[in-house]
């Protein structure tokens, strides 16, 4: 594992609503919401910091309202954060965040750095295209214009995700939800990104369809080596994925460290509970 971590975020925080000068201190916030009593801002990420190495699988895992969507949509660009920074090895040769970038650059990593996997395939498909396009539109976006080769791509990596091959002109929404989403990684995975975003991947899913997407993303991770970013709400699913994990509660941090160690010695009691829920 390299030492110089592929994404590096530090201080990253998301409110909504002005602030005052109550809640900037933290002195007047509901432990429960995280939305100030005074004028009512709400919270969602206070002061996030973490490294993903080349490789890595980082696994967040947290309560509904806990923040770790948020994460990923301030990485894909879908939130705007209120303040922080985050570093990819590949921009700018680690050295300027991507937020302080124009929309030109922030478009133009999202199209070649990164790769995201929505909870809800709607939000990462054209359900009306065809699978093919689907993930030919993600490769004009990285530049890429030559159409046999977009279409060699799409048929390789649909293979790879167990798409059958007859069915890779058929639009997404004539498709089951695991077979959804094992489209929406194929697109993902078409600009060949460094870092795969993961957001619930297997939340509403059958058990053996979530056995199977989850097999798929342990196989991509053994055959690609691309470090991942996996939220979940699922510690079991974080046990089977996550090199390392942090865990959320209201918006912060608190508990990181290795998977094994977190599950065999949790030291916060909000990871306890989680950790025996299991058992």
């Amino acid at each position: 594992m390299k030492t110089t971590p592929v994404l590096s975020v530090q201080g990253l925080s998301k409110r909504y609503g002005p602030g005052c000068p109550q809640c900037s201190s933290g002195s007047n916030l509901d432990a429960q919401s995280n939305d100030c009593r005074s004028c009512g801002t709400v919270y969602a990420l206070q002061d996030v910091s973490f490294e993903v190495h080349d490789g890595e699988v980082l696994g967040i895992v947290g309560e509904s309202g806990s923040g770790k969507s948020t994460i990923l949509n301030c990485l894909y660009f879908d939130t705007e954060p209120t303040s922080g920074k985050a570093y990819l090895a590949d921009h700018e040769e680690g050295r300027v965040s991507i937020w302080e970038g124009s929309g030109q650059v922030r478009r133009g990593i999202r199209n070649h750095l990164l790769g995201k996997v929505y909870q809800n395939p709607m939000l990462g498909l054209r359900m009306q295209f065809s699978s093919v396009a689907n993930i030919a539109e993600k490769m004009i976006a990285a530049d890429i214009r030559n159409v046999a080769q977009m279409e060699s791509r799409a048929r390789v990596l649909l293979e790879h995700t167990r798409i059958p091959t007859h069915r890779m002109k058929v639009s997404p929404k004539h498709f089951s939800g695991g077979m959804q989403q094992r489209v929406q990684i194929a697109k993902a995975l078409s600009n060949e990104p460094p870092i795969l975003l993961l957001d619930e991947v297997t939340t509403g899913l059958d058990l053996s369809v979530q056995a199977r997407v989850l097999d798929l993303i342990k196989q991509i991770r053994r055959d690609l080596d691309v470090a991942m970013v996996l939220v979940s709400h699922d510690l079991g699913v974080i046990r089977m994925l996550a090199d390392r994990t942090i865990v959320m509660l209201g918006g912060r941090v608190v508990e990181s460290g290795l998977t094994d160690q977190i599950l065999e010695d949790p030291q916060h009691a909000y990871t306890q509970e989680l950790v025996y829920s299991l058992l």
